[in-house]
């Protein structure tokens, strides 16, 4: 990643160029990352392909001005923060679904930050609804976030008074958010190749909520969340207060995309599998 590179990723997001890779920098780059790059998985319903290269991704998210899930997300802001001096590495994990059942290997792509303090922080920007600031890897006890009370605990049956849902790996670590596990995360470092598995189910398979269901997500600035869900718009404010608008015509979604998440489409993506419509909620 060059110098004009990353100048534009932080023109994208809002940032200034940190002086040096503190951990105060990090997470006012999360935070900004998180409030104008949204969380969305278009892509599968436009029939784009999603290749896990860093040029590729630094394309889409800079220069098309567009999101994606957790891959793209975290795998664009882990290039970039590595080229303004953090040490990163890739960590695999597997999101918490129904009855504490683990997803699949290479669910989802989360970021291990060391910092020039030699802070490590588990950075993630592709979560949907997640934490708005990074949290510390080594720390097991709560974490107070904007967007809920974490915990970062050592994997296994009734850790943080849950059921594990699988087998844990040696080391393996659970991300807790008020008291729900939300994934599992292996502490060996990954690089992005090995989520091309990852990509290419959640993109393909019947059983990936990202294939039966629309998605486009963003912290907004005072904290609270704007989601648009194919033709549903909802917002809650950091308040709790929460309102909903159902568009009527196309005109109306692509113009909410581009005001509200800044995304230029020619035509409304449509959902590929209509099957079985449920996803990870951004607002739940």
């Amino acid at each position: 990643m060059n110098s004009s590179q990353v100048e534009a990723y932080l023109r994208r997001i809002g940032a200034e160029h940190p002086q040096e890779p503190t951990g105060r920098a990090l997470r006012e780059l999360q935070v900004r990352h998180l409030r104008t790059v949204p969380f969305e998985n278009l892509s599968i319903h436009l029939g784009e392909e999603i290749v896990l290269e860093e040029e590729r991704l630094l394309d889409k998210v800079v220069g098309r001005g567009r999101g994606g899930f957790c891959y793209e997300l975290n795998g664009a802001f882990g290039t970039l923060l590595a080229a303004l001096g953090y040490e990163v590495e890739l960590l695999a994990a597997r999101g918490y679904a129904d009855e504490g059942r683990l997803g699949i290997p290479y669910d989802h792509l989360a970021l291990r930050v060391r910092t020039v303090e030699g802070e490590t922080w588990l950075a993630d920007v592709g979560f949907g609804a997640h934490s708005h600031h990074p949290l510390s890897y080594a720390e097991r006890e709560e974490q107070v976030d904007p967007a809920g009370v974490f915990r970062v605990v050592a994997a296994g049956p009734d850790a943080a008074g849950v059921s594990g849902g699988g087998s844990a790996g040696s080391g393996d670590l659970d991300v807790v958010r008020d008291g729900s596990p939300q994934y599992r995360l292996e502490t060996r470092p990954r690089v992005l190749g090995d989520f091309a598995a990852g990509v290419w189910w959640h993109s393909t398979s019947p059983l990936s909520h990202f294939t039966r269901s629309l998605v486009c997500s963003r912290v907004t600035e005072d904290g609270g969340r704007i989601t648009l869900s194919g033709r549903e718009l909802k917002t809650t404010a950091g308040d709790g207060a929460r309102a909903t608008w159902e568009l009527e015509t196309d005109e109306e979604v692509l113009t909410a995309y581009r005001e509200r998440f800044g995304i230029e489409l020619d035509r409304v993506p449509t959902v590929r599998n209509r099957n079985r419509n449920r996803s990870r909620n951004p607002d739940s």
